[in-house]
């Protein structure tokens, strides 16, 4: 793969990778800089994936615009970094991390020993008890200046940024330990607080690096959309050559060798091909594409060496928009992460006022110095928002890698948030609701046109296609050895129609529903055609203005859409079928699936189709796999496409499904479900612990040690929180 993805700027958004970060609060230190820039709408940072989504003006979101001002506060924004790049870098920020924590544990485990020491009596007097506390205070010195050094640095680039947070309130706790203890020791007393700036540090690197882990396994399940291919054999005048796959551009032939990763989205040319998918969605079983056929990035060749025609470049395919939709999603911030990030805001001004007020109002009252200040660093210590920051883009992480697992795809936050919620489900028929491999039963050609011609034309015209009736024509000219000829040199899809191609010498070829093209194109149809006892899909097709006849394609029901379908009936759902074909089949597919007969809507234009759907309970969601599913699956909440949904479809569902049939559709509703419910958890957890603990270190005199164990059993209850999701398969 390349180096990097680069993600130039479209009309209204783009998307960056941002190193440096340390923490939530770098995150929302940065995002408050860009956001506050002219012509920018909307900055959003997130800290699990370390992106950076921005909308507004072109000029205004542009890298080379960014990037110095960003620059100055300490990071970097680059351009999207690929996934294996991503993992290279959190796997040297764990080796960091281990390193500094290390040395931590190493120097501090004697800091607390001779506090440990002190505190319990053990000593036969107080000049020993001294020099303990001077040998404490020397083995802190590794602790604060090395290990926790990144807190510090942290602390003030957020603090330059105007958005000061939790690494901001660790400073100047671990500095207030310090600074007391030794104000103690020039008084000549041995009760120091170098343990509690000790622990502090150790403590917080322990949960940086559990955090550092659980993002490293989300987006490790994000790298398995990727084929790790480096070279790839181009043919040029028939001459195999050995090419960087970042040079290889579209329109270049490419061979892929047995059981070779197709390494580049592209047609092939080959006559025909035998696939492994599992890569790319977990289905094990081999299945065969013709020549025309569109393959993907990622899937193995199990026949023998064919030839492919690069339709995409590295970074620009299939699995590479897949990626950065995904990386989107993440970069994006729903409705909980908006209301964590509000709270958090103002939870370290309010803590460090309250620590300010403790100390006055401690000192008005009589209260010794020493007691004074040890109270208000407790404050200080405990308000640290680290679970806060924590609580949301965790468990999304978390959810997004198992729903990966799974072989689902979400794409947009709203939809996430919404589709864990729903109340109606609607599906499309052909490629949803059944096995999307039709096989020809029948052809009936016009007078003086042969069966063979009539089926290359419509496999022809269907070259590149995607949907589930276009791939049958294909195989099934291929089943009967029939040359499919050269590739179209226009073609042009019409939801709820056809296709419109024109061939490389100049004959146009239509292919599609037999009204479509006797309404639309004004035809001539057979006066036969109207027959609706016929069993099947039926397909017309056309040349030049001269209608040639139909073919008759059946598809079976999925006998495995049946158990999801139930599981969501006992939920509750109001569910409908919703197809474009004739009522007998839909019926049939529908009887089979579990329908209700009230639940079935045959004939629907792709208008119609929206407008149904628009009327179910909301939030509502559409499973559809076509070019004239767009519209409904626009309408609803969550729109969902299939596995080998057309690229429309994709485009315009905010959820894929990346293994065959609707289990996936189940998956996709359950994990979002329990994912809002952790979240929820999460949030409840953070924000209750940084109120309680607040209020109680106010009230009450807690020791700044006991105040940091609450502070990071707060933040590891989150993190662990959000880690069920991942071990809940």
């Amino acid at each position: 793969m390349p180096d990097s993805i680069h993600s130039t700027p479209s009309a209204t958004t783009a998307l960056y990778s941002l190193h440096g970060m340390w923490c939530t609060s770098c995150a929302q230190a940065v995002e408050s800089v860009l956001a506050r820039r002219a012509g920018v709408q909307r900055a959003s940072v997130n800290y699990a994936t370390a992106t950076v989504h921005l909308s507004g003006d072109p000029e205004a979101i542009a890298l080379e615009v960014l990037a110095p001002r960003v620059r100055r506060l300490g990071y970097r924004l680059v351009p999207l970094e690929a996934a294996q790049d991503a993992e290279s870098r959190l796997e040297a920020e764990s080796r960091r991390l281990t390193l500094r924590l290390a040395v931590g544990a190493s120097f501090g485990m004697w800091t607390m020993l001779a506090s440990l020491l002190i505190y319990a009596g053990a000593l036969p007097g107080p000049r020993l008890e001294f020099v303990l506390a001077l040998v404490s205070g020397a083995f802190a010195v590794p602790v604060v200046g090395y290990a926790g050094w990144p807190f510090y640095r942290a602390g003030w680039r957020t603090l330059r940024a105007g958005r000061p947070g939790m690494d901001a309130l660790i400073s100047l706790g671990v500095l207030g330990a310090v600074l007391v203890s030794l104000w103690l020791l020039w008084r000549g007393s041995a009760e120091v607080y170098f343990d509690t700036a000790v622990m502090l540090i150790l403590l917080l690197l322990v949960g940086r690096l559990v955090e550092t882990l659980c993002r490293y396994r989300g987006l490790r399940a994000l790298s398995r959309l990727y084929p790790q291919v480096d070279e790839v054999e181009v043919l040029d005048a028939g001459r195999p050559r050995l090419s960087a796959l970042a040079d290889v551009v579209p329109g270049a032939r490419l061979r892929v060798a047995a059981g070779a990763l197709v390494p580049l989205d592209g047609a092939l040319e080959s006559a025909r091909a035998w696939l492994d998918l599992s890569p790319l969605n977990g289905e094990a079983r081999p299945v065969s594409r013709q020549r025309g056929a569109a393959l993907q990035a990622g899937s193995r060749n199990l026949g023998e060496a064919i030839t492919l025609v690069v339709t995409a470049r590295a970074g620009e395919g299939y699995l590479d928009r897949l990626h950065r939709q995904m990386l989107e999603l993440h970069a994006r911030k729903g409705e909980l992460q908006r209301l964590a990030d509000r709270f958090a805001a103002w939870l370290s001004p309010l803590a460090v006022v309250l620590a300010l007020a403790t100390l006055m109002a401690l000192l008005l009252g009589g209260v010794a110095v020493e007691e004074a200040v040890v109270r208000a660093l407790s404050v200080l210590v405990v308000a640290c928002p680290c679970a806060v920051g924590l609580a949301i883009p965790l468990a999304n992480l978390a959810a997004g890698s198992q729903a990966l697992g799974r072989g689902v795809v979400f794409r947009d936050l709203a939809a996430f948030e919404s589709l864990g919620q729903v109340r109606s489900a609607a599906f499309d028929k052909t490629g949803t609701l059944t096995r999307g491999e039709a096989e020809l039963s029948e052809c009936r050609p016009a007078p003086g046109v042969s069966e063979d011609t009539l089926l290359v034309l419509a496999a022809q015209a269907e070259w590149g296609s995607e949907h589930p009736l276009g791939m049958a024509l294909r195989r099934a000219a291929d089943r009967r050895g029939l040359a499919m000829g050269e590739a179209p040199s226009e073609s042009d899809e019409v939801a709820g129609g056809g296709r419109h191609v024109r061939l490389a010498e100049g004959a146009e070829l239509m292919v599609g529903a037999p009204a479509w093209l006797a309404a639309e194109l004004g035809i001539a149809r057979p006066a036969d055609s109207d027959d609706e006892s016929r069993a099947g899909s039926r397909v017309a097709v056309a040349r030049d203005g001269e209608w040639l006849g139909e073919l008759t394609l059946q598809d079976c029901p999925d006998p495995g859409a049946l158990a999801p379908l139930a599981e969501l009936r006992r939920a509750g759902m109001t569910l409908a079928l919703v197809s474009g074909d004739r009522a007998a089949e839909v019926a049939a597919v529908g009887e089979a699936a579990g329908f209700a007969g009230r639940e079935c809507f045959a004939g629907q234009s792709p208008e119609a189709k929206a407008r149904l759907v628009a009327r179910l309970p909301r939030p509502s969601l559409f499973v559809g796999d076509g070019v004239n599913d767009v519209l409904a699956l626009a309408t609803a909440d969550v729109g969902i496409a299939p596995l080998g949904a057309s690229q429309p479809a994709r485009d315009g569902a905010a959820v894929q499904l990346l293994e065959p049939g609707v289990a996936g559709v189940v998956d996709a509703w359950q994990i979002a479900r329990r994912a809002r419910r952790i979240m929820r958890q999460n949030l409840a957890l953070s924000a209750g612990y940084n109120l309680v603990a607040l209020g109680l270190v106010v009230w009450m005199a807690i020791p700044p040690l006991v105040a940091v164990l609450a502070m990071a059993a707060s933040s590891l209850s989150v993190t662990a929180n959000a880690a069920r999701l991942g071990l809940s398969d």
